[in-house]
Parts: C-alpha cells; structure tokens; sequence
C-alpha cells in the first residue's frame, strides 16, 4: 500500500502500458462498426462494406458486412463526411443541418494506380504487428508515391509509420514532402509534433502541435493530446488536463483511452473526483478494453481518496 500511496494507482496502467496492453493513441486503427439495429436518433451511413468512415477528418469506424455504420454524437451544424473501401475512389460528402437519418453514399471503382497503393499501404501499415511488416508499408507508400510524386496524404502515412520504425529523421522528411503540395496541413504538423517529441526535442514539438491547432483553427485533437503529453512531461499538470479535456471534446468518445491518460493526470493534481468520473468513463466506453482490468482495480481506492479517507499503510 505504500508503494501505491507514493506512485499512485495509476502506476498500475502505466504498467500494463509499459507492457504493451494500451492501444495506440491516433494510430488510425479499425473501430468496430455500431451494432444493426441502432437507435432512431443515430445518422445511419450506407456504403460499401469495410468501409472507413471520418467525420471532419475524425476516424469514427468502420462499416459493417452490410456496409452499414451508426454514428452519433454529431451536432446538428456542418460537418464534412470522408469514406474510403479498398478499391474504390475515396469520397468526401457534406453533412448540413435538416439532414436524414439515413445516408446513403456511392463509392466508384478506382484504377488510379496511386490511389490503389496508398489504400494497399495504410491497410499494411494498420495490420502491422513488427518491423518486418511495417517496412512492407514502407515499400508500399514509396510505390504510391512513384506513381504520383505530390500526394500528400501518402507523404503522412509513411512519415507515421518510419515514426514507428523510429526512424526520425526520414519522418521528418516525409512530412516536408507533404507540405510542398499542401502547405496548411493540421495533420502533418500533428505528425511532425509527435516526431519531435520522441526525439525528445520538447520546444520543437510544442511548436508543431501549436501550428496544427492553428492550421486546423482550433480543432486538432491529436495535437491537443500531443501538447498534454508535452505539458505532462514538464510537470504542467493544469496545462495536461486542459488539453486532454480539449481533445476528448474534439474527439466524440472515439479514442477511450485518453480517458485514462487525464485520469493519470487528475491524480497527480490530487483531483480524485475527476479521476474517477474519467477512469469511469474509459470503462463505459471500453468495458473490454486492455486496461479495464487495472482501471477497476484503481477506482475504490481513488474514492476513499476522494472522501478524504487515510489509506493504512499496510
């Protein structure tokens, strides 16, 4: 009990990270798709099947067998709906005010031999499970951009995943190739950000997470959560937690886990209260999640915390 009354309950999912249990935070994974039979007040989206689906360039899931995906928490202003299946071209729709809730949304068979490699190239660099299979995707983004040398989306998917293979300084490149053909590019600067703190170059990252919030006016997410982790790594906790907060508003609850990284922030301020409710909340959105099981293991104890209760030493 002392070893936790001086590292805190969160040890145990920093634990269970250091192990490899946590999910990658923007790793632009595959969401399950929402059930069929979805409540009346979701946007039902239909399209071909395995489809991924963002909204305002927020990864939101994947469509079913049937092509169907159930989105909510979508505000009742403007938004901009992006889907891509393998094999066809991707397509971007608006979503305005007064909308049904259904949407249908046709997608057309690609034979742009870029396109094709660059859709082969983020499938490969999301299945990969070792170095060996993310060089693949190396190979993969670098044939797209041999058929198509300004391609910028390519450009950031090889920076992300020579980010993976640690290599910076080819990353580094990958995201200067972007912006030759895209100068204002939110989630490039993002990217670069993120380089720059594995690099441990902390002023450098701080400085490309502020241009991503300004190049996207504010809405970034994934910088917000880069700034809380540079902030969190200063000791700034306050900072931490408003940008966590910042994110997770941004995010629609796709991403639980940053739930549990402003958990870990909180009880370091020695905020039990919001450590639970976040804590909890990363269990109402993930109660299978890999780090469910520390998460619940925490969660008494913060809230004897919380009322004030002196834990026994022993």
């Amino acid at each position: 009990m002392i070893f936790l009354k001086k590292f805190g309950p969160s040890l145990l999912i920093a634990v269970a990270i250091f192990m490899g249990a946590a999910p990658s935070i923007f790793a632009q994974k595959r969401l399950p798709a929402k059930p069929r039979g979805v409540p009346s007040s979701l946007l039902i989206i239909k399209t071909e099947p395995n489809a991924i689906v963002w909204v305002d360039e927020i990864r939101r899931g994947t469509t079913d067998a049937t092509g169907q995906l159930g989105l909510d928490k979508i505000s009742s202003g403007r938004h901009t709906l992006r889907i891509r299946a393998v094999g066809f071209k991707e397509t971007s729709v608006p979503l305005v005010p007064g909308r049904s809730k259904q949407l249908a949304v046709r997608l057309v068979r690609s034979t742009d031999p870029a396109e094709l490699a660059f859709q082969q190239a983020e499938e490969a660099r999301e299945k990969a499970k070792d170095d060996d299979a993310r060089r693949q995707a190396v190979e993969l983004y670098r044939h797209a951009l041999k058929q198509r040398a300004a391609y910028p989306a390519a450009q950031v998917g090889l920076a992300r995943v020579l980010l993976e293979l640690n290599k910076y300084e080819d990353a580094l490149a990958a995201i200067e190739a972007a912006r030759v053909s895209r100068a204002i590019y939110p989630e490039a600067s993002a990217v670069e950000g993120r380089i720059y703190r594995e690099m441990a170059f902390a002023d450098e990252a701080h400085k490309s997470f502020q241009r991503a919030i300004r190049e996207g006016r504010g809405f970034q997410p994934e910088a917000h959560v880069g700034l809380a982790r540079v902030y969190e790594e200063r000791g700034q906790y306050e900072g931490a937690a408003a940008e966590f907060e910042t994110a997770l508003k941004q995010l629609s609850d796709s991403e639980p886990v940053i739930y549990q990284l402003v958990g870990a922030i909180y009880e370091k301020l020695e905020k039990y209260k919001e450590a639970v409710a976040a804590y909890e909340k990363y269990l109402q959105l993930a109660p299978n999640g890999s780090l469910a099981p520390a998460v619940r293991s925490i969660i008494d104890q913060l809230r004897r915390q919380a009322a004030g209760e002196q834990l026994s030493p022993w």
